[in-house]
């Protein structure tokens, strides 16, 4: 059985195959223990598919980055070249907020005490000034066994250029029985504060995400009999980059897992877009506690310069944009008597107030006052929403706000703030980074994001909206679809003069990543024919800061003028340019489940499909409604709104003066 499973902070979603039929799978998330909820989500699996076969079991999770943003990682060490021990406290010049004297930084990961010098010394061109001598390793090696810590990070100077000294010091420090995490294998490239944050994250997650990890590999073993090592693995993990990995690597190197279950999300929808015809999209992933935009021009863009929880992070990640909006959003009221939601969220435990533990009003149980949630029909019947809970709470709440006289009136302006918020977001990600959103298609997922759809595009002028099949699963089916991806880079600080030679030592370096890429995808169990390469630089004009990535071809300088007049406003071909860093992106193919276009019907739903008509709150007043079934709608199908269609994993609200129509893949088509 190939599973897919994404842990969210209310839902874990599950897709699998049966039949060569897609099938999915909501529980609620258990987050004192997300294990727990991935293990009964399998044993929910093979009770459907009567069987017990072996499991391969693709994940995307979010116990990273909790354990970053909550700071529960574990206890751990950082050694440095002698003197650099304040790196991650001094960081950059760069103010959080540039006219708050008094912000507060958040404390590092490491505190003094726990911070290493290392007499030893290279320089910026790899040459070695101050040798690293035994006995420095031996006093290094006692220093650290007096801390005990649970990891250690190592991060010397210019050693992406010369790592003899890393490695002498990494085997030192292994012989203590502790994971050592050493930046020239996470991140062989300059400036020093970035990859030292990276490597001092590597570290503090192994402790947490190495303990679930072989958790979750127990849970996968003991419903399916496997032996505890083979070749590919059993577990694989969706990387922040967009691709999977095994859990053998993804213990080792968590950092690269921060982004998991988001980035599952955009490449579903990327997948179901170009399916649909849409290649310039943008991605709203709105769960339980988040939501996740992200702009898809063609290829989806992938940043070096991420940051999570106020901390850098700069492996590659897919460019996510997240705000604290989501269907389990508490609403309250700040001290001026205004109305705020989120970014606090009431999560699985206790949940909404209509899951039947929750008391404060979150996002969920506003639309559920509206009209816009059939109490009944909650994924797909399983589970009933309490109503009345839901107003009697509501009541208490109101009497709380000064200038609200009716549970419409609150109900609304929860669904309003929230919207607010995430139209944010998307401006974010589209207009102010240059995109004119009119000429994209919002592609609206995550269990509340059909809820909200219609009214982001209509602030936004985006003319239509794309809502999957499954649209609560989509991360989980992204999961699915992903491939295996390895990213390898390397600094070299080279000017782009004399072609020729340029060229020349190009091809040597990405030879030198390529030879290690086939490696590693051989080991993960892919021949070479379901291997594929991707070669890039990271090209910039001489005496800037900051770099672009550019694809490397023959007119890979013409591409880097173009990118950079697209970012910045401006190019000029007169002007020296550097290569900084050569990438190679390494996939390893996996089989990708098939989807078969369906033969358009009527346009006129079939009469099952439309199980009640009642009254829903629209532009501030009630107004008669259709209920439609979801799963009982065929393609071609067309529906008026206003309307609400509800499935098993989300609910689609379409206001009036918006059509949808059913498309050859079953995917939901909005216009206005």
């Amino acid at each position: 059985m190939r599973i897919a499973i994404d842990t969210g902070g209310t839902f874990t979603d599950c897709v699998y195959l049966r039949g060569g039929r897609l099938e999915i799978l909501k529980v609620f998330s258990t987050p004192a223990n997300p294990a727990r909820a991935t293990a009964q989500a399998v044993d929910a699996v093979q009770r459907r598919l009567r069987t017990a076969a072996p499991v391969e079991l693709l994940h995307g999770t979010t116990v990273g980055t909790n354990a970053l943003l909550e700071r529960r990682g574990g206890r751990i060490a950082l050694v440095t070249t002698e003197g650099f021990e304040d790196v991650l406290v001094i960081g950059r010049q760069a103010r959080p907020e540039l006219y708050n004297f008094f912000v507060q930084k958040p404390p590092p990961l490491v505190p003094a005490a726990r911070r290493l010098g290392l007499r030893e010394r290279v320089a910026a061109d790899g040459r070695v000034l101050i040798p690293l001598a035994p006995a420095a390793l031996a006093r290094l090696r006692n220093a650290v066994r007096k801390l005990r810590p649970q990891a250690v990070a190592v991060c010397l100077l210019f050693s992406y250029l010369n790592p003899a000294h890393e490695r002498r010091a990494a085997r030192a420090l292994r012989s203590l029985g502790v994971p050592v995490s050493v930046s020239h294998e996470i991140l062989p490239e300059f400036r020093e504060f970035e990859r030292t944050s990276t490597v001092a994250v590597n570290a503090y997650l192994i402790p947490v995400m190495g303990r679930y990890l072989r958790e979750v590999e127990r849970v996968v073993e003991a419903r399916a009999g496997l032996p505890r090592r083979s070749p590919k693995g059993k577990v694989g993990v969706m990387q922040s980059s967009g691709g999977t990995v095994s859990a053998r690597v993804a213990s080792v190197q968590p950092v690269r897992t921060l982004l998991s279950g988001p980035a599952g999300g955009v490449v579903g929808a990327q997948s179901v877009a170009e399916r649909a015809g849409f290649d310039r999209i943008i991605s709203f992933d709105m769960g339980g506690t988040s939501t996740d935009v992200a702009l898809i021009s063609g290829a989806v863009n992938i940043t070096n310069e991420g940051s999570v929880g106020g901390v850098p992070v700069a492996v590659p990640m897919l460019d996510i944009h997240t705000v604290g909006a989501g269907g389990g959003s508490l609403a309250w009221f700040d001290e001026g008597g205004a109305l705020r939601v989120g970014p606090q969220s009431a999560g699985a435990d206790p949940g909404p107030i209509c899951y039947g533990r929750g008391r404060q009003p979150t996002v969920t149980d506003a639309h559920l006052l509206l009209g816009r949630l059939d109490p009944h029909q909650f994924l797909g019947g399983e589970w009933r929403l309490d109503a009345d809970r839901a107003h009697r709470f509501a009541r208490e709440f109101l009497r709380k706000a000064p200038g609200l006289r009716s549970l419409d009136a609150l109900a609304a302006g929860i669904v309003g703030v929230a919207n607010a918020t995430m139209e944010r977001a998307i401006r974010v990600i589209s207009i102010e980074r240059g995109h004119d959103p009119r000429e994209f298609a919002l592609v609206a997922f995550g269990g509340a994001g059909g809820l909200h759809a219609c009214d982001l595009a209509a602030a936004l002028g985006i003319p239509r909206v794309l809502v999957p099949k499954f649209p609560g699963t989509l991360s989980a089916l992204g999961i699915l679809a992903s491939d295996v991806v390895k990213d390898y880079s390397r600094t070299v600080l080279w000017p782009v003069a004399e072609a020729h030679a340029l060229k020349s030592k190009l091809e040597s370096a990405f030879r030198q990543l390529e030879r290690a890429a086939r490696a590693d995808l051989a080991r993960e169990g892919f021949a070479p024919a379901r291997q594929r390469l991707l070669r890039q630089l990271d090209l910039r004009y001489r005496g800037q800061a900051f770099e672009l990535t550019v694809p490397y071809t023959r007119d890979f300088i013409r591409s880097f003028h173009a990118a950079h007049a697209r970012r910045y406003g401006y190019s000029d071909p007169e002007r020296a340019i550097e290569v900084v860093n050569v990438r190679l992106r390494a996939l390893g193919l996996t089989h990708k489940p098939a989807v078969r276009a369906a033969r358009g019907a009527s346009a006129r739903p079939p009469a099952e499909a439309l199980f009640k008509r009642a009254r829903a709150y629209f532009d501030g007043r009630w107004r008669d409604t259709n209920f439609y079934i979801r799963e009982r709608l065929r393609a071609g199908n067309r529906i008026g709104g206003p309307a609400v269609l509800a499935e098993y994993s989300g609910t689609t609200v379409l206001p009036p003066g918006w059509r949808a129509r059913v498309d050859a893949f079953e995917n939901l088509v909005l216009e206005k």
